[in-house]
């Protein structure tokens, strides 16, 4: 009797530790299920939140992207319109001083004025015979024969200019020329003033 006993607390025990291993199986299966589950929420959480970012950083971009160039185009539009504003002045500015021009002629200091047009064009042509073609005011107070001493050379009138006031310069019989009227002289400074002139109208050299 004692021994069916002990037969049958073994197989008892026997049951009971095949129930345990089960159950702790079971419950590590189920562990490892969580663990998974837990694993994959969080790399679904993570990989949500990356693109999230990516999104938001995508749109910051785009965003910046079109603010930059909503800048851009107010700047330069505003810079055209500042162009357009600063070239109508400086062509105010030029037409004015192209208006004048017949004023220095009635200068008492012409004379002085009219010697250096015609001495600056004859050292430009560094000729020694030249002619010299003048309007009809410049003519008269220009004293050439002085010029001709001064410079060492052979130098006459030609015909009197139809337009522009100073004088023109022809030499190699009329192959080589030098304007030095004064309206190509102001077109001359018109290129090298404009900065500085600009710089004036706007106060932008105080």
């Amino acid at each position: 009797m004692s021994a069916m006993k002990t037969v049958e607390q073994d197989i008892e025990l026997l049951a009971r530790a095949i129930m345990m291993e089960a159950r702790e199986e079971a419950e590590q299966l189920y562990a490892q299920a969580r663990e998974k589950a837990e694993e994959i929420r969080r790399r679904a959480q993570e990989q949500a939140e990356s693109e999230r970012k990516a999104i938001l950083a995508r749109a910051k971009e785009e965003a910046d992207r079109l603010r930059s160039q909503s800048s851009a185009t107010s700047l330069l539009k505003a810079r055209s319109i500042q162009l357009e504003q600063r070239e109508k002045i400086l062509n105010e500015v030029f037409d004015a001083a192209q208006k004048q021009l017949d004023a220095i002629k009635k200068r008492p200091d012409y004379g002085a004025i009219a010697t250096m047009l015609a001495r600056e064009a004859l050292i430009q042509m560094n000729a020694k015979e030249a002619e010299v073609r003048a309007d009809e005011v410049t003519q008269k107070v220009l004293k050439l024969d002085e010029l001709a001493r001064e410079l060492n050379g052979k130098f006459t009138f030609g015909k009197p200019l139809e337009e522009g006031s100073g004088v023109v310069v022809s030499a190699a019989g009329g192959k080589l020329q030098y304007d030095n009227t004064l309206e190509t002289r102001l077109s001359r400074l018109r290129g090298s003033l404009r900065s500085s002139v600009y710089k004036t109208l706007t106060g932008e050299n105080e």
